[in-house]
């Protein structure tokens, strides 16, 4: 058997088994209506469409927060029953229920109850909960106990009833701060509003004569916006199979004897056309010369009824979906109706003016919500509705709310702004440059150092022009950002639980970074996670901060994880979880901390599963960090007339080691080639492959570095030797995992540990030499070991810190430690696999 109205497939005898809901009845299961959240199309390969059932072909639409995934032309009859990550003032409950979502798992996938598999790659099948991972049968699924544990990560995600946020104008990719220019991999722009012709891909227009092809609309919004879809019936059809076919294509599963169709010609359509888009107009003459091949068009109108029976929910109710039938007739009111409705859930006594009813539309892309005036008339709201839409009739709900006295609250980041100015001329700036309404608007945080300020918004329409505006502002010529936060409720963080913060570098390592990204918010709660090109480190350390204790999960390169320290270290003193530790995730082309730490050499495609496990079960260790102050004493070059002022010092920050000489040459080659052509460096192997090109160029050097620099250890003059290149090297692993300092030992120095407060000095006599001790066959000249370094430069040098090159003008560098140590989690020795 197959149904006529999603595809779904069963044997005769298995027919009594079958527990799956048809998408038809999708929306009366909702629990919590929750909008999904689609990016751009992509192209999915064996995945299928959770309403039509098929397999998705074409560009199609994902859902970045859960596992839905659907057709263009099925979008309309998804509803919104995507995972409730925060709680935004409807429906807050504390307990969680297992969200469970149907098929798209790997044929691998296996049933936690009858230990069968369950996964397929040939349809849509197996049940999988969206917060713990547990998988199981259809027909298994049903004896799980509803509450949820989160399941293996459970200390490690952020529980949805800790996080507020309300949004209720903010798309939902604003809301879960998503860049909207995600690259997809499509390659065809299509108009997605208007795609839903591309139903004809279902039903090719016949040519069998027997049957004729006619074109369904389901009511007025359809027409408008010409979105109608096909169905494909026999000549002699009697009236109530063309009905029936209709209501089927629209997923409607009522009886037809309620409906009708109502007939349309297409020059209706033009005329109706013409008044609702303009653009339509010059195609009015064609009508009559294609009337005979355009499929006839038609209207599915509900009959009008003179009582019927409606659902009300409690939106009180934590559990389940419980509601009342109410028999309603042409004099019912809103009032009438929340009379009836208060004594069948037990809450006579009280007062009706504490009670609203409320219809929301449960669009798979945006839940609406409207307060329905106390006098109005149901069975007018109704078809209203129906003349609308059918199907937004199918997906909406009536809801008895509670009167409360709302709060809106929207917290806005912004960033890009001067820094070092007061709380006061920051607010000036806002007036100036968003003219922002300051009795609706207060800023809450101040992040003087890093130019960033966190506002209060509390009126919705408010909160969304700044954002909006600020994405076209400029100040000093830099352009702000904005990003949505949501208010983590400190409170409320079970005790053992150690939420992780993960920050994603999307551009770092072969753009892997994406992937990553849609990995951890599908296996976390997605307001944990966050991109580091959307406003840096910032916005998620403010998030976190009044945390009592979490973790950091860095993804990119040593540049990136370099980034995030030089953020905590700035903000450190305004979290209540000072010191928190750091994980790394490689992502870019060096990744020497990540090798130290046990991370490996580079993501080449783990599950992001196990990582967030090894990340869970990793040690703590502590790490030195430096600071580098350079001090140019020549001015810079380009000053007009001679006079010009010496460039004030700069303070650097270094985790791994800093180069001066041939090392920081090679590196700042490697960058110019870089900046010049950005889309070659997208793979690992390419950008090793340009230093070694970099370094073959600079073979027939003259070693004469130790005539150009003096260095001072601990206050004492060291000699050096004959070199081309010097480098200070915090942990044991430089230029992509080369041991510099080398194993053996040496009664001179102690042995080196990233955590002995001490850095070790080694020069390399040039390319060959570095060649040499990258393949592991020589170590580096030991040169010095100690914990404060001056360095004398008397000519410009080329210097790189953490693979940052750049030339430094002749003067002084002086290297120390720098504050307290970090944190960071070093993989599990048991953990690693060969």
């Amino acid at each position: 058997f197959i149904s006529t109205v999603c595809n779904f497939m069963s044997h005769e005898k298995c027919l009594k088994n079958i527990k799956i809901p048809c998408s038809c009845i999708a929306p009366s299961l909702v629990r919590v209506p929750v909008a999904h959240c689609f990016g751009p199309p992509g192209h999915y390969k064996r995945k299928f469409c959770t309403v039509c059932r098929k397999s998705l072909e074409s560009p199609a639409f994902r859902c970045e927060v859960c596992e839905l995934h659907v057709h263009t032309d099925c979008i309309l009859f998804a509803c919104s029953d995507c995972r409730q990550c925060h709680q935004d003032g409807h429906l807050d409950h504390d307990t969680y229920h297992h969200h469970w979502r149907e098929g798209n798992l790997s044929s691998s996938a296996r049933c936690e109850f009858c230990k069968k598999t369950c996964g397929s790659s040939e349809v849509l099948s197996g049940m999988r909960c969206e917060w713990c991972g547990i998988l199981a049968h259809a027909a298994c699924y049903v004896i799980v106990t509803p509450e949820c544990t989160f399941g293996r990560l459970r200390n490690m995600i952020l529980p949805p009833n800790c996080v507020q946020l309300f949004s209720r104008n903010f798309s939902k990719l604003h809301c879960f701060r998503i860049s909207e220019n995600m690259q997809t991999e499509s390659d065809e722009d299509d108009d997605v509003d208007g795609s839903t012709q591309g139903s004809t891909k279902d039903i090719q227009i016949s040519t069998d004569s027997s049957k004729q092809t006619l074109k369904i609309f389901d009511g007025n919004d359809a027409v408008k916006r010409n979105q109608f879809r096909l169905i494909s019936v026999p000549r002699i059809a009697k009236n109530e199979e063309v009905v029936e076919a209709a209501l089927r294509a629209y997923y409607i599963n009522d009886d037809q004897q309620e409906y009708e169709l109502q007939t349309f010609t297409q020059q209706v359509l033009l005329s109706d056309d013409v008044i609702n888009r303009n653009d339509a107009a010059e195609d009015s003459n064609l009508g009559s010369v294609f009337r005979e091949s355009v499929p006839e068009a038609w209207i599915i109108r509900a009959k009008p009824k003179d009582e019927e029976v409606i659902r009300i929910y409690p939106a009180w109710l934590k559990v389940g979906m419980a509601y009342v039938s109410l028999r309603v007739n042409k004099d019912s009111t809103v009032q009438t109706v929340i009379k009836e409705v208060l004594p069948l859930l037990g809450r006579q006594t009280e007062c009706l003016q504490n009670f609203k009813l409320v219809e929301v539309l449960m669009g798979s892309k945006q839940v609406q919500r409207m307060v329905l005036d106390n006098q109005e008339l149901i069975l007018n709201r109704l078809k209203d509705i129906r003349k609308t839409s059918i199907r937004q009739m199918n997906q909406t709900r009536f809801y008895i709310v509670e009167n409360s006295k709302s709060i809106v609250q929207v917290n806005l980041f912004i960033g890009g702004l001067p820094p070092q100015l007061s709380p006061e001329e920051y607010t000036n700036i806002l007036k100036e440059e968003l003219a922002i309404k300051t009795n609706v608007v207060s800023v809450s945080h101040v992040y003087q150092a890093q130019g960033a300020v966190v506002l209060q918004i509390s009126c919705f329409s408010e909160a969304e022009r700044i954002y909006m505006l600020v994405k076209d502002t400029v100040v000093n010529d830099k352009p702000l950002n904005a990003v949505v936060i949501p208010a983590v409720m400190a409170s409320k963080i079970p005790r053992n639980c150690c939420p992780l913060l993960v920050f994603v570098n999307p551009k770092s390592g072969g753009l892997k970074g994406r992937d990553l990204l849609y990995s951890f918010r599908k296996l976390l709660n997605p307001h944990q996670v966050f991109e580091l090109t959307n406003g840096g480190p910032l916005p998620g350390f403010h998030t976190f901060s009044k945390v009592p204790s979490f973790r950091v999960l860095v993804c990119g390169g040593d540049g990136t994880v370099g980034w995030v320290l030089g953020a905590l270290e700035e903000i450190r003193h305004k979290l209540v979880c000072s010191e928190p530790s750091v994980a790394i995730l490689p992502l870019g082309t060096g990744n020497d901390l990540g090798r130290v730490l046990r991370w490996g050499a580079g993501y080449s495609g783990e599950d992001p599963y196990s990582i967030l496990v090894s990340v869970d079960e990793a040690d703590d260790v502590l790490m030195d960090r430096w600071t580098i102050l350079l001090d140019a004493e020549e001015p810079a070059e380009g000053a007009e007339n001679g006079i010009a002022e010496p460039e004030p010092p700069k303070i650097v920050q270094m985790n791994n080691y800093c180069g001066l000489g041939i090392d920081a040459e090679l590196s700042l080659d490697f960058h110019h080639a870089r900046e010049e052509e950005p889309g070659k460096f997208n793979s690992r192997f390419h950008n090793k492959g340009v230093y070694v090109k970099v370094g073959l160029q600079k073979i027939s050097h003259t070693r004469n570095l130790h005539k150009d620099i003096k260095l001072q250890v601990d206050q004492h003059e060291v000699e050096l030797p004959s070199i081309e290149g010097l480098i200070f090297i915090n942990i044991p692993s430089w230029g992509s995992g080369a041991d510099l300092w080398g194993s053996e030992s040496d009664n001179r120095f102690e042995k080196p540990r990233i955590d002995d407060g001490l850095l070790e000095v080694v020069g390399v006599t040039g390319v060959v030499h570095m060649g040499q001790v990258q393949g592991g066959f020589r170590s580096g000249i030991r040169i010095a070991q100690g914990s404060y370094f001056r360095v004398t430069l008397l000519k410009p040098i080329p210097v790189q810190v953490d693979g940052e090159p750049w030339i430094q003008a002749p003067g002084q560098i002086i290297i120390s430690a720098a504050g307290p140590k970090v944190h960071m989690l070093k993989k599990s020795k048991q953990k690693q696999k060969k």
